[in-house]
């Protein structure tokens, strides 16, 4: 697939980005550098007015002493946040307890979204308010190594523009869509298999498979995370349809059917014998 050229100015502000976060990680600098360098980043790759539209410091009220998010991203001084941003110092690997402590921030806010980094890697995170609120990693990418036609795509995701279109709702029900289960679903639904095993027969010059090896193969094609929801997939490889009943097949039915119920009765009388 071609990627779509960048314009002069979406190119500039990444490899800027990318420059500023490169230039802290080589220093080590601390969690407040990092956190200027990721607002000037909002404002230039996301189109955020750093004023109107990101709060530092957001108070979470939860049980007991207020707790602050990093940032939240707000359409306007006013609104609810959109995203919630939790920033860790650009040395520091993202880990498993700055995930749950920018979820509860969320939950606490009432706020779907949540946005984790250290300037080096950004996960961006759904939060369903289910019983437990469930939390899911949607879009992540890596501003050091990532292609910038990548990251040009990961950052509108989160721009101003986008949303103001709402468009973070289409990317979790297009999430929800594309799941594992969903795709390996389709894949291996009856009409899959025969569409499959009709192009191989052409691409192979008539050599023919069963929905057997297909599924076989496919099988051999996944890794285990794939294989482990396999599990909750019920294939149907379908079967041969019954032919038709000709005149002359029925009456073969018909003497078949005649001489079955001798069996049946014979063994019934070794057993009454007994």
């Amino acid at each position: 697939m071609a990627r779509q050229k960048l314009d002069k100015e979406t190119k500039k502000a990444l490899l800027n980005a990318r420059g500023m976060i490169e230039n802290i990680a080589e220093a080590g600098s601390n969690e407040a550098v990092t956190r200027q360098r990721i607002e000037k980043i909002l404002e230039t790759c996301t189109g955020f007015n750093v004023l109107k539209h990101i709060t530092p410091e957001y108070a979470v009220h939860a049980v007991g002493d207020a707790e602050y998010c990093d940032l939240a991203i707000r359409l306007d001084e006013n609104s609810t946040p959109e995203i919630l941003v939790e920033i860790k110092r650009v040395t520091t690997d993202l880990s498993t307890k700055h995930l749950k402590q920018v979820a509860s921030y969320a939950i606490n806010k009432g706020c779907e979204w949540a946005l984790l980094t250290n300037g080096r890697e950004w996960r961006l995170y759904h939060i369903s308010f289910d019983q437990p609120p469930q939390t899911t990693l949607v879009e992540s990418w890596n501003i050091l190594s990532d292609d910038l036609t990548v990251l040009a795509d990961k950052f509108s995701l989160v721009c101003y523009k986008n949303l103001k279109r709402d468009s973070l709702k289409q990317l979790w029900i297009k999430s929800n869509i594309l799941t594992n289960h969903n795709i390996l679903k389709t894949i291996l639904s009856e009409n899959s298999i025969s569409l499959i095993r009709r192009s191989l027969k052409r691409t192979k010059k008539g050599v023919a498979v069963s929905p057997e090896e297909v599924v076989g193969a496919i099988r051999r094609l996944l890794n285990e995370s794939a294989l482990s929801e396999l599990e909750n997939i019920k294939i149907s490889l379908g079967g041969k349809k019954p032919k038709k009943r000709t005149a002359s097949n029925r009456t073969k039915v018909k003497e078949e059917n005649k001489q079955e119920p001798e069996i049946i009765d014979s063994k019934q009388e070794a057993t009454n014998g007994k």
